[in-house]
């Protein structure tokens, strides 16, 4: 491992995303806390979707785990892309940094971005509700997988890209649809039987409600199996995101 040389491409990569916070950090904040103002202040006395939990705190994880796997999508994406668009990256693959030590440097950063987004969504939120812990543990390792993953994806969508319109393609069509189909503002049973039944095979679906597990202790699918799929997914993603990275896909000509 050239651990001086991962140490300096996520040193670079935490400075670029911390140097715009208030793109970066401060927008996606704001946003969750309008979904709340909207969704809250409508549907907060006519829904309860577990005993004892009014809408708003069941709301509040899920709107906190789509900020962090969104943002650490987007780190990872926006930073390979913009290296690409303007010829920097020949800096990044020219010094003796392996595959996977490039690819642990973009995802690490991703994974930092995404926690410190979602830090500050459950702080600005506190405003709203106070939500019960029942597992600090769990709440931290869906949070950092849901990064690794999304971070994994971005660096797919930015070696795939060509042009801006692919990475808002890619997030568009793909990130933001299964984000929002997931149960982040419901539970999946309410749903009609077609689309439950196409709501489980969408990862996305386990990392928002492992995530939500580790407030309340309470799930619609058991927590071990939502944590074997999320594994499963952020295993493939990881090979995947690190095969392309390893031939040079559209990095090497």
């Amino acid at each position: 491992m050239n651990w001086y040389g991962l140490y300096t491409l996520f040193g670079k990569e935490v400075r670029r995303f911390s140097k715009v916070a208030t793109q970066t950090v401060l927008a996606p904040i704001v946003t969750v806390l309008l979904y709340l103002l909207v969704f809250g202040s409508v549907l907060e006395d006519r829904i309860e979707v577990y005993a004892g939990i009014n809408y708003i705190s069941f709301l509040i994880p899920g709107l906190i785990m789509m900020s962090i796997i969104q943002n650490a999508f987007a780190n990872s994406s926006s930073s390979l892309y913009q290296s690409k668009m303007t010829g920097s990256l020949v800096f990044i693959l020219l010094p003796p940094l392996s595959s996977f030590e490039f690819y642990l440097a973009f995802t690490t950063a991703a994974i930092l971005r995404g926690l410190v987004v979602g830090t500050g969504v459950w702080i600005a939120t506190c405003w709203f509700a106070i939500l019960p812990v029942y597992s600090f543990w769990i709440i931290l390792i869906f949070a950092v997988l849901g990064s690794l993953v999304l971070g994994a994806l971005g660096l797919v969508g930015a070696l795939w890209a060509d042009k801006w319109d692919h990475i808002s393609a890619f997030q568009n069509f793909l990130i933001l649809p299964l984000t929002f189909l997931s149960g982040v503002f419901y539970r999946i049973d309410n749903l009609p039987e077609l689309w439950e039944t196409i709501s489980y095979y969408n990862p996305f679906f386990y990392m928002i409600d492992g995530f939500r597990y580790g407030f309340f202790g309470v799930s619609e699918i058991a927590i071990s199996f939502s944590l074997f799929i999320v594994i499963i997914f952020a295993i493939t993603v990881s090979l995947f995101s690190l095969w392309l990275l390893h031939i040079g896909y559209k990095i090497r000509y």
